[in-house]
């Protein structure tokens, strides 16, 4: 009996030493928790599919601009071809989300991407890096910034209602409302409050295992309100829910997290499913499954599902995955197995559309969510060259 406990206890020990050792003691608790309180559904699943990049034309390059071009103009034209020759269930395109720097902005490079916006393969939104930053300096970038994106690009929209530029954003190197040990990448807490007040509308960031910036929430769609003088107030926060007002500072949409038991590494172990396409992560049929199996929804609306991967799309190695045969195989099984109109729908989503969807769900719509992609905030004008 007592080699037996001793057994359990050393076996709960090496359990506990490899969820920290990857810094799932964060999360991975919660995700047990999703995983068993997950609703069944019996109507035809509509899913919301939306691609996020941390798009950086100068990633591990700061001096040579010929390599950010060419870095842009293969998505400037790769990505038509690739995307012209699928369509959702509404007959669109997917929607490529371009996060865009702001410390790496040029006009040429979003030129460019406003043009491909403006024929419908996707929108431009606001990405950013900085470290030991004020509330004062990240204010004034954030406007800055947004107001050069509206005005000379036509990239974002406006609130109908306030008349503020409105962006979705994410955080570089996962470090959002000063989440990282020492405030390493960021130094501003409180900046989910921060976000707010420049004109952000959603946070798409997380998942950012195996970072130790994620969150104990996961798999959620929620409201996050900001902590004076505190760092990480997204957590935790509070589900958006079917006929509740908002509540909150910001909304959060997470992309899918979890145990891949069907996605192995090379020594036959599970991998972190942490919603990360690239080349050494391609988007197999299985991580699809476990994507669309997170059900990601808005509490009280479980037929609408909500799935957002991201990439780093301007890094060489990764390209091909992305403009490639993985990527079209990845939109011919969504296609194919998520888009056979009885079972499940498919809709090509930008952030935005996708927000505000959620919106029109926490305000009691139901049905078609194609009816939705513009509930709240309007499609941006965009500008052509």
């Amino acid at each position: 009996m007592n080699f037996i406990l001793l057994l359990l206890i050393f076996s709960a020990l090496t359990f506990w030493f490899v969820l920290k050792k990857k810094n799932m003691d964060i999360w991975f608790f919660s995700y047990l928790k999703n995983v068993i309180s997950r609703p069944k559904i019996k109507e035809p699943v509509h899913i919301m599919f939306c691609f996020a990049d941390h798009f950086e034309p100068q990633w591990k390059n700061r001096d040579n601009i010929d390599l950010e071009r060419e870095r842009v103009d293969r998505w400037f034209k790769d990505y038509p071809a690739m995307a012209e020759q699928h369509k959702d269930a509404d007959g669109h395109m997917p929607k490529h989300c371009f996060f865009y720097p702001e410390e790496e902005y040029r006009y040429e490079h979003l030129a460019k991407l406003s043009d491909m916006c403006y024929r419908g393969f996707g929108e431009i939104e606001i990405h950013l890096h900085h470290d030991n930053d004020t509330p004062e300096n990240f204010t004034k970038v954030m406007t800055n910034f947004a107001n050069t994106l509206h005005n000379d690009h036509g990239a974002l929209p406006v609130n109908p209602e306030t008349g503020q530029i409105m962006y979705a954003f994410i955080h570089g190197n996962w470090s959002l409302d000063n989440s990282l040990p020492n405030g390493y990448m960021c130094g501003i807490n409180n900046e989910i409050a921060l976000l707010k007040q420049t004109g952000c509308y959603v946070d798409m960031t997380l998942p950012s295992a195996p970072s130790p910036a994620q969150t104990k929430k996961v798999n959620s769609i929620y409201y996050a309100t900001g902590i004076p003088g505190g760092c990480k107030a997204h957590n935790t926060g509070v589900d958006v829910e079917v006929g509740k007002a908002a509540s909150g500072d910001l909304m959060l949409i997470q992309g899918p997290l979890g145990v891949a038991l069907k996605w192995r590494t090379p020594k036959g172990l599970p991998r972190i499913e942490n919603s990360d396409v690239r080349n050494t992560m391609p988007p197999l049929k299985s991580r699809v499954d476990q994507w669309v199996d997170s059900h990601i929804h808005v509490k009280g609306r479980p037929e609408w599902l909500f799935i957002k991967v991201h990439t780093h799309g301007t890094q060489e190695d990764s390209m091909e995955t992305l403009l490639g045969k993985p990527r079209h195989e990845m939109h011919n099984y969504l296609e194919t197995k998520y888009n056979d109109g009885e079972n499940y729908i498919l809709h090509y989503v930008s952030a935005r559309e996708m927000y505000n969807i959620v919106k029109a769900a926490e305000a009691g719509e139901s049905g078609n969510p194609n009816l939705y992609r513009d509930f709240v905030l309007p499609k941006p004008s965009f500008k052509p060259l």
